[in-house]
C-alpha cells in the first residue's frame, strides 16, 4: 500500500542527456518544418491578392519541391532549378527558400539565409517588402518550442528517463511527507488518504475503518458538554461509517470536508493533487494531473520569482530594441530582431501565466482566524487536560504516598538505631565535635581565621 519504502529517483547524466537530445530534435524541427510552413501560410492568407483580376495576373512564387494551394488562391508549382524571372508577377513575391536569387536570373535578389516577402498590392507590405532572417528572427521560438517539447514528452518516459517524470515521482513523496508533518498522521493513513480512487475501491471497509476513525477523531472541533449546552447533537462516526458505505465517496464527502475544515485548504489541496500525481504514475495518460502537482507544489513556490524576473526582464529587452528601432538603427524592411525579441518575451509571459493558473488562491482572512480560534481551542484544552493530571499527581503525593513516605522514613531510623556500631559512631563523631568547640572557645589562637 505504501510508496514509502521506494527510494526517490536523483536527477542523473541519463536525464539531462535525453532532455538536452530532446530540445535539439524538437527545436530543429519547429525550425526546419513547423515555423517556415507557418510563417509561410500566415503571408499567403494575409497578403495574397484578393481580387479576382490580380489573382488570374498572379504567379504564386514558390520554389518547393510541392505545390501549395491556399482557399484564396492556387499557385503554380515552380521545380527546382526552373529560372523563376519569366514566372514572375513582380508585385507579389514570396520566398521562403534558402536558395541565392539574383536579378539578372530571377528578377530579384536574395541571401542564402533570407526569405523575401513582397505584396504591392492594397493592404500590402510597400514597394521594398519585407526581408526575414529565419536564424536571427526563429530561432528564439524554435528553441521555446524546442524546450516545451521536451517537457512533455519526458512526462511519458520512465522516472529513470524522464526528467520530469522523475521531478513528478520526486513530489508525490515530498508531498507525503508534508502531508505527515502537517497533520500528524501516520505513512499508512497518508496512503489512504492519497490512494486513487480505483485503487481505494477495491477495499473492504474494515480494512480502512480505525485510519478513517482517527481522521475523524483527529478533525474533530466538536466537544459534546458545549454541544450540548447550545442543544446540538455530536455526529458520532459509527453513525456515518457504515458496513454499507461508499469509501470514495465518503473520503471525498466527509474527511476531505473535516481536513479542510480543520487544518486547511493548501493541505487538502496537497492532499488532492497528490492523488492525481500517484494516479499519473499509474497512468501517464494522466498528463495534466502529474503536472499539476510539479507545478503547484514545486515550481510556482520556487521559481514564480525567477519567472516573473525573466518576465520584466524580456520586457526590458523589447523596450530597448523597439527603441532602437524608432531611432532607424532597424530598417522597417529587416524586422527580424523584433521579432526575436517578440518571441522571448512572448515566451516568458506565456510562462509566467501558466505559473499563475497553478498558483494556490489565499485564504480568505475569516476562515484563517477561525482556524486560528479552532488550534488555540485545541491547545487550551490540552494544557487543561495537563493541569488536571498534574493535579491528580499532587493529591496523590500529599494523599495516599504520604503515608507511604512516612512508613518507609521511620523504617530507616529504626534499622539504623537498631545497629550499635551505627548507634557508637554517631555518638563519637558528636562527642568529638563538641570537644572541638570547647577547645575553640577556651583558645582563642586555636579558632579559625
Amino acid at each position: 500500500m505504501s510508496d514509502n519504502n521506494h527510494s526517490v529517483p536523483k536527477t542523473g547524466f541519463q536525464h539531462y542527456l535525453l532532455f538536452t537530445g530532446l530540445i535539439v530534435v524538437f527545436a530543429y524541427g519547429a525550425y526546419s518544418f513547423v515555423i517556415p510552413r507557418a510563417v509561410e501560410g500566415a503571408v499567403l492568407t494575409l497578403f495574397a491578392p484578393h481580387d479576382e483580376r490580380s489573382r488570374e495576373a498572379f504567379k504564386e512564387v514558390q520554389p518547393h519541391t510541392w505545390a501549395i494551394s491556399t482557399p484564396t488562391f492556387t499557385g503554380e508549382f515552380v521545380p527546382e532549378g526552373t529560372d523563376l524571372k519569366p514566372y514572375i508577377k513582380t508585385d507579389y513575391i514570396f520566398d521562403f527558400t534558402s536558395n541565392v536569387r539574383v536579378e539578372s536570373k530571377d528578377g530579384y535578389s536574395k541571401g542564402a539565409g533570407e526569405w523575401i516577402l513582397k505584396a504591392n498590392g492594397p493592404g500590402g507590405l510597400g514597394e521594398e517588402g519585407i526581408v526575414l532572417e529565419p536564424v536571427l528572427g526563429f530561432f528564439v521560438l524554435a528553441l521555446v518550442l524546442g524546450f516545451g517539447g521536451a517537457i512533455v514528452v519526458t512526462f511519458f518516459f520512465p522516472a529513470t528517463l524522464g526528467y520530469m517524470a522523475q521531478k513528478v515521482v520526486r513530489e508525490i513523496h515530498h508531498a507525503k511527507d508534508k502531508i505527515r508533518l502537517q497533520t500528524g498522521f501516520s505513512s499508512e493513513v497518508v496512503d489512504l488518504l492519497t490512494m486513487p480512487e480505483g485503487d481505494l475501491k477495491q477495499l473492504e471497509p474494515h480494512q480502512v475503518r480505525s485510519a478513517f476513525k482517527l481522521v475523524w477523531d483527529r478533525t474533530s472541533v466538536d466537544d459534546e458538554d458545549l454541544a450540548r449546552q447550545h442543544g446540538k447533537r455530536v455526529i458520532k462516526f459509527e453513525e456515518v461509517f457504515t458496513p454499507e458505505v461508499d469509501l470514495v465517496l465518503f473520503r471525498k464527502e466527509v474527511l476531505y470536508l473535516r481536513i479542510k475544515e480543520f487544518f486547511s485548504d493548501f493541505v487538502l489541496n496537497e492532499i488532492v493533487d497528490c492523488t492525481g500525481g500517484i494516479a499519473w504514475s499509474r497512468n501517464r495518460l494522466n498528463f495534466f494531473k502529474g503536472m499539476r502537482l510539479y507545478m503547484a507544489h514545486h515550481f510556482t513556490e520556487k521559481y514564480s520569482n525567477n519567472v516573473t524576473g525573466l518576465a520584466y526582464f524580456g520586457a526590458a529587452i523589447l523596450i530597448v530594441i523597439i527603441g532602437v528601432r524608432g531611432l532607424k538603427f532597424i530598417p522597417a524592411t529587416r524586422p527580424s530582431l523584433i521579432l526575436a525579441a517578440i518571441s522571448l518575451e512572448g515566451a516568458l509571459l506565456a510562462l509566467l501565466a501558466f505559473g499563475l493558473v497553478y498558483t494556490g488562491s489565499e485564504e480568505r482572512m475569516d476562515k484563517m482566524l477561525k482556524k486560528m480560534e479552532d488550534a488555540s481551542k485545541n491547545q487550551l484544552e490540552t494544557m487543561k487536560d495537563v493541569s488536571l493530571d498534574m493535579h491528580k499527581l499532587a493529591d496523590a503525593l500529599v494523599g495516599e504516598t504520604s503515608e507511604l513516605i512516612k512508613r518507609k522514613v521511620e523504617e530507616a531510623i529504626a534499622e539504623s538505631l537498631a545497629n550499635d556500631e551505627n548507634v557508637k559512631k554517631v555518638v563519637s563523631e558528636k562527642v568529638a565535635e563538641k570537644i572541638i568547640v570547647a577547645m575553640q572557645e577556651s583558645l582563642p589562637a586555636m579558632r579559625p581565621r
